[in-house]
């Protein structure tokens, strides 16, 4: 991807329906997927404070309730902010936090909603909400799953909103449905047990007027890409892989866009106008979820699972087919490469020149972006299990724990934990970042910390 993604420099849109009228819009400072704007995790200039209290409302704009349960992310796009989750009475268990080794799905036959909530970013107020769909889950869901785990995506014009094998569904901004996809049962299992039932979990991304979705499921698995005014297929192109949760991204090679996919079989590039493949890699963690990072002229990869836990900086360049080797590369189309050391869950951040890995225990791993050589290892906090990925502002970065305690250290090359702020309830989803305020969803509600002072 080009650092700045030019043809968005010149882009301005006009977003009908905000409550203040019609407002021109920056993209690069919109959150507008999973992770942020093409998954790059920060967003500076924001004031957003490094400490609150939500039991005393020090520092918090508002509160919403949700209903329901899910793992997606807010996403936000001027002064709207979008977030889904799936309702049933009967799905009560809620969500398992820590390490444990049980992979037996959530016994549930219950009917759900899926929903889609549209928020004022500034008040909390629901402008719209809409069912999807409405009927039994397809697939069970993993205990510290929901049915609701893939993020939103927006490019200012239209809303789209997937739920694996309920269907993707995409809406204007103003809540109305423009069209929808079946794609049938995607299977998304443990490839080696077929009763661990894991739930979808791969977002979707808007680039260039066009919906990205990866579908790594058991069987028939494929990337493709649709038009996001009218739900015309523009190509699909069939992948052969293990199920995974990794949610694609974009960059490009010179001037040549590109979709980079995580994955086991086949983590590489794709033609974003054709879909045909430019490079492949196979290796890693056998249960990919993380979603590739990019800055620069590198793409980073990590995965943990099985026999081996990758780091991989890929030149954008790179073409045809590398050797995996168990992390020890010597290609010249791979700039750095660590063996051990990936994610199991998280999306890595770059972010001024450093990359920052967090592993499921809390440990944080610092690196040079550009030689991969470690800067420091520490671990953020004292909780047992994170999923959340790290997120960046104004030199802070802000990772949070299971049991939803958000650890702010120092960015830079020397560790420090500058606060401690516990949301008050559990939090595994990632945080978006706007304009004066970053926004946490928990198991039941919708957070915006911001300096009150501010307002």
């Amino acid at each position: 991807m080009r650092q700045t993604l030019n043809y968005f420099l010149i882009l301005i849109i006009f977003i009908p329906g905000t409550l203040s009228g019609q407002q021109s819009i920056n993209p690069e400072r919109q959150w507008p997927m999973y992770h942020g704007y093409y998954a790059r995790g920060f967003l500076d200039d924001t004031g957003i404070p490094g400490t609150w209290n939500v039991e005393t409302n020090e520092n918090v704009l508002w509160k919403a309730d949700l209903p329901g349960l899910g793992l997606s992310s807010p996403v936000i796009w001027g002064d709207k902010l979008f977030v889904t989750t799936a309702v049933s009475e009967q799905d009560d268990e809620g969500i398992k936090t820590g390490m444990f080794g049980n992979v037996s799905p959530v016994e549930d036959q219950s009917v759900h909603d899926w929903i889609i909530y549209c928020f004022d970013k500034n008040t909390g107020q629901v402008l719209w909400e809409r069912v999807a769909c409405t009927g039994i889950p397809k697939m069970k869901r993993h205990p510290k799953s929901t049915h609701a785990n893939t993020t939103v995506a927006t490019d200012g014009s239209y809303v789209a909103a997937f739920f694996g094998s309920e269907g993707l569904y995409c809406y204007d901004m103003n809540g109305t449905l423009q069209w929808k996809k079946d794609f049938g049962l995607l299977r998304s299992i443990f490839f080696i047990m077929e009763n661990a039932e894991w739930e979808f979990a791969s977002s979707p991304l808007i680039h260039e007027g066009k919906v990205i979705v990866q579908c790594d499921v058991m069987e028939n698995s494929f990337l493709a890409a649709f038009d996001a005014a009218t739900g015309e297929q523009t190509w699909k192109t069939a992948r052969d892989e293990y199920p995974c949760w990794c949610t694609p991204n974009i960059y490009y090679d010179g001037d040549k866009c590109r979709v980079a996919v995580n994955g086991f079989k086949h983590r590489g590039g794709y033609d974003f106008e054709t879909g045909t493949e430019i490079w492949k890699m196979s290796g890693g963690g056998d249960i990919p979820i993380p979603t590739p990072v990019v800055s620069g002229n590198l793409i980073y990869f990590n995965s943990a699972h099985g026999m081996t836990s990758p780091i991989l900086a890929i030149k954008a360049s790179a073409r045809g087919e590398i050797d995996f080797m168990n992390g020890d590369i010597t290609d010249e189309r791979v700039q750095w490469s660590k063996a051990r050391g990936g994610s199991y869950i998280q999306s890595m951040l770059v972010y001024n020149g450093l990359l920052y890995n967090v592993g499921w225990n809390g440990s944080v791993d610092c690196l040079d972006a550009v030689t991969g050589e470690e800067i420091w290892k520490e671990k953020a906090g004292s909780g047992n299990s994170y999923i959340s990925s790290p997120v960046a502002s104004d030199g802070r970065i802000y990772i949070t724990d299971d049991q939803g305690i958000v650890y702010v250290i120092e960015a830079g090359r020397q560790y420090r934990l500058l606060a401690e702020n516990p949301l008050g309830d559990i939090c595994m989803a990632t945080p978006a970042i706007s304009d004066k305020a970053i926004f946490f969803r928990t198991m039941k509600h919708l957070i915006a910390i911001g300096n009150e002072e501010s307002e």
